[in-house]
Parts: structure tokens; C-alpha cells; sequence
């Protein structure tokens, strides 16, 4: 199974997310991790599942500049695709993610797990989570 992990951090938080889902996907899919200015709808018929990540930004929004043009350019690219969504936070509520996986399904995606979310760094039951969805996404 290959699997395109495209995330953005700009703390850390969300690449020591998307570094533990590397980890538990290791030795099981081929996983390629692309930054998402290099990732595009040519892309999307290229892997068999995708793991995004994003933190929340601003006013609970996706990261505006790099990530969420990206993600509004697959946006209609999504239908019967597996993804799992992940993502940390400094404040709010989550509404950003609650958003965010309303996007997806609206557009046909296959969520293979709940979203994960991280207050700040993810602590060990946030692991627990990204390690349940990266065994979600190869299922």
C-alpha cells in the first residue's frame, strides 16, 4: 500500500504527529511524506490512502499560505479516497479539525478513523490515537 502523508507544522507539534503515524506505518505501507507545496490533484491518484495534518491556525482555520490552497485544489479530488486527518491546537476548541472533517466527507472522502487533534505537543494518549489511525488507514 502506498500512502502520501502531506502535513504542515509550523511549531512541531503536527510533525511529531505525523513522525509517530511514520513510525507505526514503518515496515507496513510505503509512505511517502511531501510537503504541501509540492502536492497537488496529479498527485491524488498516485497512493492508495493519505494522511493529512494541519494545525490550527489564526481563528480555528487551516494554515492559510501553504496548506490550505493545497488542500482546496484536491478538495474535489477526495471522493472514495482513505484518509485519516490529524492536527495540534493552542487554543479553541477543535472547531478548525470539526470543519475540516465536514470538508472531507462532503467530498466523498473515506475517513478511516477520527480525526486526531493535539493540544499543543501530542501527549501519550494523542499517540495512542495517531497510532490507531495509521493502523485505520492500512485496513
Amino acid at each position: 500500500m502506498k500512502i502520501a502523508m502531506v502535513w504542515y507544522s509550523g511549531t512541531g507539534n503536527t510533525e511529531a504527529m505525523a513522525d509517530v503515524i511514520a513510525d507505526e506505518l514503518g515496515g507496513k505501507a510505503e509512505v511517502e511524506t511531501i510537503d504541501p507545496s509540492a502536492f497537488g490533484p496529479d498527485d491524488m491518484n498516485s497512493f492508495d490512502a493519505f494522511a493529512f495534518g494541519c494545525p490550527a491556525m489564526g481563528a480555528e482555520v487551516l494554515e492559510e499560505d501553504i496548506f490550505e490552497p493545497m488542500f482546496a485544489s484536491i478538495e474535489n479530488s477526495l471522493s472514495g479516497k482513505k484518509i485519516i486527518l490529524f492536527g495540534s491546537y493552542g487554543w479553541g476548541d477543535g472547531e478548525w479539525m470539526r470543519n475540516w472533517e465536514d470538508r472531507c466527507r462532503a467530498n466523498g472522502a473515506i475517513l478511516m478513523a477520527d480525526p486526531v487533534i493535539a493540544n499543543e505537543a501530542p501527549d501519550d494518549e494523542a499517540r495512542e490515537r495517531l497510532k490507531e489511525a495509521a493502523r485505520d488507514l492500512i485496513k
